[in-house]
């Protein structure tokens, strides 16, 4: 019997980068005509304005272009591999994009003022005024709004309704209508005036034109989309800095001498030189010497770890102490940095999209509007009205509800609310950012750098019976100054703090692997592990013992000092909790959040510090990698859980990403930065819990502007399906409208962030 076996299909995975998408309704839809091929599975990224595809091997990546172009937008595949920059071109594209748009807006801007101001003001409408304005206005509907004319009919050929139908809609009607008047009707003859009249009257409408209404509406909006695209041509930044961190040169050991080489250079095996200070250039094994490696950056291990022949390295970490020679074992993609850089991509892609406010109102309100601009039409010629008053009423449904205070409901209050933050400390990243912060209830905080100051503090000073604690600070700290070790340098930093100028040193030798020794003043002073000191004869007394373990055993460091035959005292070294980390725990749980410590650091350190900082014990996760930190934010995702993530570090970015709402410390590094939603300026954790109430106050503003936004709309249209809408009547509802969005917005100047003592806020607010 022959066994024949099913052949598999091998899938393969390919990124896309997307262009022409307008809303996130764009996204889905790509995703939808993709996932509908045989074997295909893709997720696309309005943010990132990528899709994500797995597709099998008889599908071919020019097939995926093809349906993404049918659907009527472009797809890039990556670029081929090569000693240049692979981003260039997509870059190049988003620049060229970005140009565009801003050119559209400023001469759209230059042209709808004078249009606007004419509308408005009666003194400056002089004969033939209407002319002039139909020459200012009919470029910026025609060209500036050529964008949105090009998706509305992308979404018409596809049966869909977004924000963009509305404003192309609204935009041609109002410049259709007004040439219409100008060549066929009475707004064409000299002397015509637009009357400050706000008057509910029905008429033809052969005389009204609404020109500020079509080039006001289409300036506005594309204002929005400027900002809104600058912001996201960074979305590919945190990428880049991640990269950045590594080393650009290597000193290669060839023959026993050294060449300085490009990191492209270095292959599997080669041997390379790093000096203390230096970054080590990939990840590999130490051939020779020893040293302190500070890997904080990558594992999120706030103390140095000690490292000696046999020991593995990480690439981009940094030789703190000694000379060493690596031997590489992993380059390019392969590295922990690399790999670093694919968890933060796919966990941008990966990331759930936050539909945009008004497509989701628009996607119900457009279908709304047309049908009653055709039941108008219908209605008007049924009953005899005639074929220009039908007319009139259709189009002037069309109009009213243009959205010119749709245009500024989210942008102006999204500045007001971001500059507000500015000068709090908090950096709001965007429209969509928002959202995430009403909705999440658990908080996840790195130790190092957000609870924690980070760097290696003197916290306590243990002196034996009789000793003088200030004289065992003041003769290990001038020893410890001799020394680069990480510790030593906080034990002379806490040092100098405490008791001013340290005397020399003399005789100084560095004990490998177990601590310093030199004469300070006349005295033969030993600082280091407890068995240099037993090596000469230094036993500790069992309360200095007994002191060193209680240290150890909750995480911290502890250091014994002796000198002329005498074990004196010890000191106790670890990164210090920030004095604000207490109060601003209590506040996230004000706000309905539950705090989770997740580090790099050991259970016990990680222990203590929940512990002291008010984290409950069941809420800690230890001894996790980079990778570890995106699985956890991920898990306590997929327990139904709405995760806000605080970091600080490179090994904190791709569970920024990851998470529904990133915040980074400013004081962190570039990585943690570009990786996040929201930027802390300060290193202050309770700003993190302002950053929350600012943002979940700006959103609640967003959807109030929205709501009347649409409400004024909404309550002119039966005026205007009836015929009696007067376009004075139009204008300052359109106006007033503008003003309350405006003027909601600023509202948000007067948030004010909580000050020590101040009693904690509710979650709403």
């Amino acid at each position: 019997m022959v066994d024949h076996a099913t052949p598999t299909t091998a899938v393969e995975h390919v990124d896309l980068t997307i262009g022409g998408m307008t809303c996130a309704s764009c996204a889905n839809r790509i995703e939808r005509k993709l996932n509908k091929l045989d074997g295909v599975t893709a997720t696309v990224n309005y943010a990132t304005e990528k899709a994500r595809v797995e597709y099998a091997s008889d599908v071919s990546t020019d097939e995926l272009i093809s349906v993404v172009e049918q659907a009527g937008y472009s797809a890039t595949p990556p670029p081929a591999k090569s000693g240049g920059d692979t981003n260039a071109h997509p870059r190049d594209e988003a620049d060229e994009s970005l140009r565009s748009l801003r050119q559209r807006l400023i001469v759209s801007t230059v042209l709808s003022v004078p249009v606007i101001a004419m509308a408005m003001i009666t003194k400056l409408q002089f004969d033939n005024w209407q002319w002039l304005s139909l020459t200012l206005a009919a470029p910026v509907v025609v060209w500036g709004a050529w964008p949105f004319h090009k998706a509305a009919w992308t979404n018409l050929r596809h049966g869909t309704t977004t924000m963009d139908t509305l404003i192309s809609m609204g935009t041609i009607a109002a410049l259709g209508w007004s040439v219409y008047a100008l060549f066929w009707g009475t707004a064409g003859m000299p002397g015509m005036r637009h009357p400050f009249e706000l008057t509910i009257e029905r008429s033809d409408g052969s005389g009204n034109i609404y020109f500020e209404a079509a080039a006001g509406v289409t300036t506005f909006i594309l204002a929005g989309r400027y900002f809104e695209a600058r912001a996201k041509r960074h979305a590919g930044a945190a990428l880049r800095a991640l990269l950045e961190l590594g080393a650009k040169e290597v000193s290669l050991l060839r023959d026993g001498r050294e060449e300085r080489i490009d990191i492209e250079r270095l292959q599997v095996g080669d041997q390379f030189v790093v000096r203390p200070g230096e970054k080590i250039a990939t990840d590999g094994v130490i051939e020779e010497g020893t040293s302190a490696v500070d890997a904080s950056t990558v594992t999120g291990e706030s103390v140095p770890v000690e490292v000696g022949v046999g020991d593995g390295v990480i690439g981009a970490t940094v030789n703190a102490g000694g000379r060493l020679v690596v031997r590489a074992t992993r380059i390019g993609a392969e590295t922990q940095l690399a790999q670093m850089a694919k968890l933060v991509e796919d966990a941008q892609t990966g990331k759930a999209q936050a539909q945009r406010l008004a497509d989701r109102i628009s996607g119900i309100f457009v279908p709304i509007v047309i049908a009653l601009s055709v039941g108008t039409l219908g209605f008007w010629i049924g009953a005899d009205g005639g074929l220009s008053a039908a007319v009139t009423a259709a189009v002037a449904v069309l109009i009213i509800a243009c959205p010119c205070a749709l245009g500024l409901a989210t942008p102006t209050a999204l500045m007001v609310g971001t500059g507000r933050g500015a000068q709090l400390g908090i950096l709001i990243k965007g429209p969509e950012v928002l959202e995430s912060t009403r909705r999440v209830d658990t908080i996840v905080l790195d130790k190092t750098g957000t609870v924690t100051t980070g760097t290696m503090t003197l916290l306590d000073v243990i002196a034996d019976a009789g000793e003088d604690p200030d004289e065992i600070v003041r003769l290990a700290g001038a020893l410890e100054d001799a020394s680069e070790h990480p510790i030593a340098r906080a034990i002379a930093a806490g040092a100098v703090g405490r008791v001013g100028t340290l005397p020399s040193v003399e005789d100084f030798a560095n004990v490998e692997g177990l601590g310093v020794q030199g004469v300070v003043d006349g005295h033969a002073v030993l600082v280091g592990r407890a068995r240099l000191l037993t090596d000469w004869s230094q036993h500790l007394p069992s309360e200095l013992a007994q002191a060193m373990v209680e240290a150890e055993n909750s995480g911290r460091t502890a250091v014994a000092v002796g000198w002329d035959g005498v074990a004196r005292g010890v000191l106790v070294v670890a990164d210090a909790i920030k004095p604000t980390s207490a109060e601003a725990i209590t506040r996230f749980r004000g706000l309905g959040l539950k705090p989770v410590l997740l580090t790099g650091d050991n259970a016990a350190v990680a222990r203590t510090v929940a512990a002291e900082v008010g984290i409950d014990e069941d809420a800690v996760i230890a001894e996790v990698l980079p990778k570890d930190k995106v699985d956890a934010v991920r898990r306590l995702q997929d327990d139904g859980r709405v995760v806000a993530m605080v970091g600080d570090g490179v090994n904190d970015a791709a569970a920024l990403a990851q998470a529904d709402l990133g915040l980074a410390m400013g004081t962190g590094t570039d990585v943690a930065i570009e990786a996040s939603d929201l930027t802390l300026v300060r290193g202050d954790l309770r700003v993190a819990a302002d950053a929350i109430r600012l943002s979940r106050r700006t959103l609640a503003t967003i959807k109030g502007n929205l709501f009347w936004a649409f409400a004024y709309n909404v309550a002119a249209l039966p005026l205007a399906a009836a015929g009696l809408l007067n376009p004075m009547l139009a204008g300052a509802a359109m106006a007033f409208s503008s003003v309350f969005v405006v003027s909601n917005s600023q509202r948000l100047r007067s948030f004010k962030a909580l000050s020590d003592g101040s009693p904690i806020s509710g979650a709403t607010s």
